[in-house]
């Protein structure tokens, strides 16, 4: 017993020092990963395990010189804590998922423009200055025109996302009072954003009417009150009630709010700026449409269908927004420069109607199954001396983004298997590439979809492919 202590004690003196595994040459490598400071605390950390490990005897003693055994250890863990660490946080990748609006890839990837307007906004801007006059100028005023001149309205206004949009119109609007809303629009979207949870935030009361799948105009007449504020309309983005359901067109609920001297109030979602039933996007509202039936207010996403960055964007009725700028909700709610910047470029794009070639949303949406499939071709031939199985299979693109979920989108599919190895191992190799190639997996087959891959993408995902 006295021998296994003693054992014991000069394991516990072999191990490595954080001195020791600094000097490393593994911890110079990884100082410009992490910085000096972060590396330190890791080699605490790793020390500790070590000592945790020799204590309880969990490392064998026995197996060549311990104190070398110990700093190898030590070091393959330093390494591997730093390297993740290094690969953590928001990392370019290739979407080869086929999902345009990837909600964990970022959703709508921005086009040439507003990259380069970003970069341009970096630094000092004239995000509230007027060059002409040289005074103090409107911040988005830029990017509230053209959204007033695309879907017109009369007035617009950003904010950070949808929610937000959400949060403001309802506080200003109904917060001292009632918002009626149908059941079958009560919905979640991703977890983060429930439409009875932001409007319980805003203050109003929620004033449930009708069922899940049917809601009819009197429902809406019936529950009308003193304390009435705003009748609610919400677009359902990410699913459908098929079958025996239906609800008042928005013209009808246009007409009794305003018979009853109440505001309409339509958060419309992804929100089209144009009609893209074209390419196969189908049930999702075009913004201008709505301004036309006469709501009074509408929110849409920019991160979507409009293919620019994550904001909440409100058109409306020059008072509405105007009561919507001059509360102090909007000060904690507005957009920096970086987003108005990438905005008012997509914008640009959307008013000079060259969204098609210019904006990747609509770019990629535009792609056909033909052309789709002769870019896949490529790549199989590329990799005809592989030694894994690729073949090419018809499939389906995915709009995403809890937008369009009866859309469908037709595109040839690579398909990737092999005799030793799991799809999970395969997807596994491509998203540890550099860049990180994101893919997905079905009946046993990684399968990518080019419609979201960019075609200078392509010799990064072959080369990918060949390491395999």
């Amino acid at each position: 017993m006295a021998d296994q202590e003693k054992n014991k004690r000069a394991s516990l003196r072999d191990v490595p020092s954080i001195d020791s595994l600094l000097r490393t040459d593994a911890a110079r490598e990884l100082r410009e990963l992490v910085g000096v400071r972060r590396l330190t605390n890791i080699a605490r950390s790793v020390t500790a395990e070590i000592r945790a490990l020799v204590r309880n005897q969990e490392f064998p003693a026995e197996n060549g010189n311990h104190q070398e055994a110990l700093l190898a250890e030590a070091v393959r863990r330093m390494e591997a804590n730093a390297r993740r660490e290094g690969q953590s946080g928001i990392k370019a990748v290739i979407n080869a998922t086929g999902v345009v609006l990837h909600t964990n890839l970022g959703r709508a990837p921005l086009s040439t423009a507003a990259r380069t307007a970003i970069d341009e906004a970096a630094r000092y801007c004239s995000v509230e200055y007027d060059l002409e006059s040289g005074s103090r100028g409107g911040r988005a005023a830029r990017v509230e025109s053209l959204l007033r001149d695309l879907t017109g309205a009369e007035d617009a206004l950003v904010v950070n996302n949808c929610a937000a949009a959400a949060l403001l119109i309802l506080t200003v609007l109904a917060g001292d009072g009632e918002t009626i809303v149908s059941r079958g629009e009560l919905v979640e979207i991703g977890g983060d954003f429930r439409v009875p949870d932001v409007m319980a935030s805003s203050g109003t009361r929620m004033i449930e009417v009708g069922t899940t799948n049917r809601t009819h105009l009197h429902d809406y007449q019936r529950v009308i009150n003193s304390n009435t504020r705003l009748i609610m309309r919400v677009h359902p983005s990410n699913y459908r009630i098929v079958g025996f359901a239906s609800a008042p067109a928005r013209s009808e609920l246009v007409t009794l709010a305003h018979e009853a001297g109440l505001l309409l109030y339509e958060d419309a979602g992804s929100g089209q700026l144009s009609d893209l039933r074209k390419y196969g996007v189908i049930d999702e509202p075009i913004v201008r449409e709505i301004i036309e039936t006469g709501v009074d207010v509408t929110s849409f996403s920019g991160d979507k269908l409009l293919g620019s960055v994550q904001a909440g964007l409100i058109v409306g009725t020059h008072a509405i927004v105007s009561r919507l700028r001059k509360h102090p909700l909007y000060r904690a709610l507005r957009s920096d420069k970086i987003r108005l910047a990438a905005l008012e470029a997509t914008l640009v794009s959307h008013q000079k109607d060259l969204a098609q070639s210019e904006v990747p949303v609509i770019q990629m949406l535009s792609l056909t199954s033909e052309e789709l499939r002769q870019r896949a071709q490529n790549i199989v031939d590329a990799l005809s001396s592989s030694s894994f199985q690729i073949e090419l299979l018809d499939g389906e693109s995915a709009l995403g983004g809890g937008a369009g979920p009866t859309s469908t989108f037709p595109a040839p599919l690579i398909a990737i298997t092999h005799s030793a190895k799991s799809a999970q191992d395969i997807e596994h190799q491509l998203r540890n590439a550099s860049p990180s190639i994101i893919s997905r997996i079905s009946e046993g087959k990684v399968l990518l979809d080019l419609r979201t891959v960019f075609e200078d993408q392509l010799p990064a995902l072959i080369t990918a492919l060949k390491n395999l």
